[in-house]
């Protein structure tokens, strides 16, 4: 298994220190490379995440383009973005 070095904060230490004495950890290795494959799935969360609102800001330009839209004044703006929170609740 390769090895790295890092240079961990004293309370990242003390944390990583804290979860293997309560024993949920046999070792600091262990406890590290859990946190990466929290990481591993946090980025393709957000990956994922990033690709969807892609998707929507598309189909939001396609509606543009082909004039399927509502417009609003600044008067009413508040009024409507309080329904759109309301309908989605």
């Amino acid at each position: 298994m390769p090895t790295r070095n890092v240079n961990l904060t004293a309370e990242q230490d003390a944390f990583v220190e804290d979860v293997v004495r309560a024993g949920k950890y046999q070792n600091a290795s262990e406890a590290v490379r859990d946190a990466l494959r929290g990481l591993q799935q946090r980025l393709q969360a957000d990956d994922l995440k990033l690709e969807l609102l892609r998707g929507q800001v598309n189909a939001g330009l396609e509606a543009l383009e082909r004039g399927a839209f509502t417009e609003v004044d600044g008067d009413a703006l508040d009024e409507t973005l309080d329904g759109l929170v309301a309908n989605r609740r």
